[in-house]
């Protein structure tokens, strides 16, 4: 189910559909059964992300043959998105990545605060 959810997020960003991707991404959907439950952060998200159910209905209840799937969306406005991180948090990432950030940031006297 989350392999097809997760093709499904990445055909809408091919499309330039950017905020029902990361509305899809935000958070990984649990399945009990036949019924998806999905947490996002507010009632907006929530207005947003239904206004396209029936398009991720179709192609989960299509590519997992089962029409039985429905989806319940649980709004928890004390959730945080897993990509939700301070320009610090940022930095440690990309350093992690590529130590050669740190010499960059020496050679040019960079500094995180603007």
């Amino acid at each position: 189910m989350l392999l097809q959810w997760n093709k499904y997020a990445q055909r809408l960003g091919e499309k330039g559909q950017k905020i029902m991707e990361s509305l899809l991404l935000i958070n990984d959907p649990k399945l009990d059964g036949t019924k998806i439950t999905l947490e996002l952060p507010n009632e907006g998200s929530k207005i947003d992300f239904e206004s396209q159910l029936h398009g991720l209905l179709g192609h989960l209840r299509g590519h997992l043959h089962n029409h039985d799937i429905t989806i319940e969306i649980i709004v928890n406005e004390s959730f945080e998105a897993k990509r939700s991180f301070n320009d610090q948090d940022r930095y440690n990432r990309l350093l992690e990545i590529n130590p050669n950030i740190e010499l960059l940031r020496a050679t040019f006297g960079l500094d995180l605060h603007s």
